[in-house]
């Protein structure tokens, strides 16, 4: 080896090794959550492999995958679910590894599952140790792999790989790789709609110097002008074949999602929903509960920004979480809609990071404790939808 790819190959190796303790506690408690749910699913004569690969969404991306986009479901109200309202990265990289290997589409959506969960939480160790350091990292990543829904971080959704490319996009953007980070937010589009999210990060992020001072050198310029110009090829390339497609014009995605009943209404009709909670005993605590959701997803938000989060985490998050609340349906996603907002943990993990190791640790171990227990019901009974 050459003494330069000698010193990469060391540098690599520091960096993980620095990840190390995030990515093992994450494994950890995906495992623990894998157990919970064989062990329910055991005991109720359901398949845990099956509730993780073949129920929902895995469905339509294997499909996909398997026979490429055309299939559409007619239900009797007159609703049109249309496979294209999927992105494609996924269904891809599903078909490629089927290709390549004995692997079924839906045993392939797995694997991408699991590597791409890897992924992101090592890419939010990356972007949280970029900011606040390596234990607060740790931290971060711990709580995004016990959140309540944490489960689909281990299915075969899209939601694990977006993460990762939305974190890493991130992490490129926090250290200046402006090309890296357009390619990755071009990635990011491919995957799911909340791609606006990543590009509108990189966007803001790369022109803020010159509005802030209007002056930058000519080759960083162009590396920014090169990062916003690749950013937002994925998400348009996609909705712009769609529109051909259906014969709809650069709109026609939008007519795919009003047949799944989607879109974004600024969150009325969310709100209607929660209303809704309050016509008697038993379903008012579930709303008391939804409100005390939303609050603290707000209250999050705005301890980031009164903790001056770098610019790219606030626009992404708060993206995010915009995307998230305001979709006009399947409000029982809203959870899951959010997962991929890692930023909004980093006051929590600050908070974590401060007293001893070992109570943290406990309170941690605790929450990831009942997590996996209620991922195991949570995917045995309703959800995720």
């Amino acid at each position: 080896m050459t003494d330069l790819a000698t010193h990469v190959a060391a540098a690599r190796a520091g960096i993980l090794r620095r990840a190390a303790p995030a990515l093992l506690g994450y494994a950890a408690v995906r495992a623990l959550g894998l157990l919970a749910l064989a062990v329910w699913s055991a005991a109720r004569g359901k398949s845990a492999y099956t509730l993780l690969t073949a129920r929902w969404d895995a469905l339509w991306y294997a499909g996909i995958a398997e026979r490429g986009y055309g299939h559409e479901v007619r239900l009797p109200n007159g609703d049109v679910h249309s496979d294209l309202a999927f992105f494609p990265l996924l269904p891809w990289l599903e078909r490629l590894l089927a290709a390549v290997g004995p692997l079924s589409y839906a045993d392939a959506g797995f694997a991408v599952g699991l590597v791409a969960s890897l992924a992101a939480a090592w890419g939010i160790f990356a972007v949280v140790d970029h900011v606040y350091g390596r234990r607060v990292g740790v931290w971060a990543v711990l709580l995004w792999a016990v959140l309540p829904v944490g489960v689909v971080q281990s299915m075969a959704y899209s939601e694990s790989l977006f993460t990762a490319l939305a974190a890493w996009t991130l992490y490129a953007v926090l250290t200046g790789r402006w090309v890296t980070a357009g390619a990755l937010a071009l990635a990011a589009g491919l995957t799911r709609p909340v791609g606006l999210a990543v590009i509108a990060a990189v966007w803001a992020a790369a022109l803020a110097p010159f509005v802030r001072d209007r002056s930058t050198t000519a080759p960083e310029g162009t590396r920014r002008l090169l990062g916003m110009l690749l950013a937002p090829l994925g998400a348009a390339g996609y909705v712009l074949w769609v529109g051909h497609r259906t014969g709809k014009g650069p709109l026609g995605y939008l007519d795919v999602q009003a047949g799944w009943r989607n879109g974004f209404d600024g969150g009325y009709a969310f709100a209607r929903f929660i209303a809704g909670r309050f016509t008697s005993f038993p379903s008012s605590l579930a709303g008391l509960g939804l409100i005390a959701g939303v609050a603290a997803v707000i209250w999050l938000y705005v301890i980031g920004v009164r903790q001056r989060q770098p610019l790219a985490l606030l626009v992404y998050s708060g993206v995010v979480t915009v995307l998230a609340l305001c979709a006009s349906s399947y409000f029982g996603s809203k959870p899951r809609l959010l997962l991929p907002a890692f930023p909004l943990l980093l006051p929590l993990a600050l908070a974590l990071a401060r007293p001893r190791p070992a109570r943290s640790a406990l309170v941690v171990g605790g929450v990831a404790v009942v997590s996996a227990v209620y991922g195991a019901f949570w995917l045995n009974g309703s959800g995720p939808p």
